[in-house]
């Protein structure tokens, strides 16, 4: 399994090369991946910032890490304008990107957007279909609910063949069914083992053929905080290792979802900015050793 952690907590703001660093360090302790999420107001919590932006700065300070947006929220971006930055922070990364997708759920941020929130399923699947398409043909044809294009050439193609690989988000029926239409990759929150052998049996009803199904990437954000490193905020689901994590309890935690099928989990750590590097250590030196 690929372990990644998530960049979200709250960074000083006078210091914004702090989140940098964490990354440098996260490549330095063997992680496969950083992770940052898509906020455009305020959350309270976490790293409110465009995740296509801050993943290129990711980019200039790293070599070998890969980038995940976890996830972006496709109606918010024109679809040509999705598949140039995309595009774009594939070439400058040197094919390290990964575009988690979801339609998200904020009212508030659609509103503000100016894009309905009962169209983002519609919205999303446009989105993507307009991405590939940009990324897979020059001049490019595309005709889609909300995107028209006539002989279309990208600013920049991407450096991966067809694109960067598309995680979708969501564990609905609509969500699977994307997946299986547009993705290299199902995203789940806080799964356990139980949930990845259901997302895997239904992903393989849905599909025209079951061999599309086995050939998705099983990727999951799940929750984590160390021992001794306070939480700020409570975790949306079961922590890993439970309330009281050990090394082991984490790793056990790890080798079932991994038995079920999981081959890339993101760290989503609940704690200040200020113990990432500390929690990321402990993960590297105490649970990493542990796993299968």
């Amino acid at each position: 399994m690929r372990l990644g952690v998530s960049l979200q907590p709250r960074w000083p703001l006078d210091d914004g090369a702090a989140v940098l660093r964490a990354a440098r360090r996260a490549e330095e302790l063997g992680f496969d991946h950083v992770a940052v999420g898509n906020r455009l107001l305020d959350s309270g919590f976490g790293l409110d910032t465009d995740p296509l932006v801050l993943l290129a700065a990711v980019a200039g300070a790293t070599t070998r890490l890969r980038l995940l947006t976890s996830v972006l929220v496709a109606p918010y971006y024109p679809a040509l304008v999705l598949a140039n930055q995309a595009a774009t922070l594939d070439v400058v990364s040197g094919g390290r990107l990964i575009l988690g997708v979801g339609t998200g759920w904020n009212p508030d941020e659609f509103a503000a957007v100016g894009v309905p929130v009962r169209e983002r399923g519609a919205r999303t699947d446009d989105r993507l279909g307009a991405a590939r398409a940009l990324w897979s043909r020059r001049p490019t044809d595309f005709d889609g609910r909300f995107t028209t294009l006539r002989e279309a050439r990208l600013g920049v193609p991407p450096v991966t063949s067809g694109g960067p690989p598309v995680w979708v988000g969501g564990a609905s029926d609509a969500a699977l069914r994307r997946t299986l239409r547009h993705g290299d990759g199902w995203y789940g929150t806080g799964a356990d083992a139980g949930d990845l052998t259901g997302v895997r049996h239904r992903l393989r009803e849905l599909a025209d053929e079951p061999e599309h199904a086995d050939r998705l990437t099983l990727a999951s954000a799940e929750f984590l905080t160390p021992p001794g490193v306070p939480a700020v905020t409570e975790a949306p689901g079961r922590p890993l290792g439970g309330a009281t994590p050990t090394a082991a309890s984490v790793a056990d935690d790890l080798a079932r979802l991994a038995g079920a099928g999981l081959t890339a989990c993101t760290l989503w750590l609940p704690i200040a900015a200020e113990h990432v590097v500390e929690a990321m250590e402990w993960i590297a030196a105490e649970v990493v050793p542990q796993l299968p």
